[in-house]
């Protein structure tokens, strides 16, 4: 099975050098599970001829907001919606799990409550509890009308949706490890508006294992499942 991966940000130099781009750390988070790759950097312009050309799609994290004004947001929007009508599947991860549903009708701001970072305990409706990695300030604040909430955690309402057979998406990321949370929190610490105790906290957890392998899992069956493809 080809899964196409939508590059929707790339990761800094300093973590690049270290631990890959998105596509390497999607890889190898999905690595055993039998996909191969192809990955379309859309932040750039560059997209698939058609929502067929690969098995199902990835949309990984960004820097940017859903809600920005960038030349690659529209265009990627209608990708998605083009997907969704044809039941090609979908996994969207942090700014991909918000794309995904501004796109398909819901709305995506920043969280008056501010950033996420570091390791955080997450309640799937089917998974049990999984601890991932969270990076992000913008939350799904309303949901489209086919989405269901299969995951949240104490600060994140809509930390996980399912579409049906039709999109998987999660709001932490589960291709971060703790050394790339370790490494990234360190050097970003007293940057920007990260809040010093999130980033001590994130730091403080880092250590503590994670339940990438599981979702990983839960991603592979999702894109494995049987569907009707309907080609546009």
């Amino acid at each position: 099975m080809k899964i196409g991966i939508l590059q929707c940000g790339h990761t800094l130099p300093d973590t690049r050098a270290r631990f890959g781009d998105f596509p390497e750390m999607f890889a190898s988070l999905l690595d055993g599970h039998g996909f191969t790759y192809a990955a379309y950097d859309v932040e750039q312009m560059v997209f698939p001829e058609t929502v067929d050309t690969c098995d199902g799609w990835l949309l990984t994290g960004s820097r940017h907001g859903a809600y920005e004004d960038h030349p690659f947001i529209p265009p990627l929007e209608q990708f998605i919606r083009d997907a969704y009508a044809a039941a090609v599947p979908m996994v969207g991860i942090c700014f991909g799990h918000q794309i995904i549903a501004q796109a398909l009708g819901g709305h995506v701001e920043k969280f008056k409550a501010g950033w996420s970072v570091g390791l955080t305990d997450y309640r799937f409706e089917s998974e049990g509890n999984a601890k991932l990695n969270a990076w992000h300030q913008d939350q799904v604040i309303r949901i489209p009308d086919d989405a269901k909430i299969i995951a949240s955690s104490d600060f994140c309402e809509t930390a996980a949706l399912a579409y049906g057979n039709r999109a998987l998406t999660i709001q932490p990321h589960p291709e971060f490890g703790g050394d790339f949370i370790e490494h990234y929190a360190s050097s970003r610490k007293g940057t920007l508006d990260y809040p010093d105790d999130r980033m001590d906290r994130a730091l403080a957890r880092a250590s503590e294992p994670d339940d990438n392998g599981k979702i990983a899992t839960q991603i592979a069956a999702f894109f494995k499942q049987s569907r009707t493809v309907k080609h546009v």
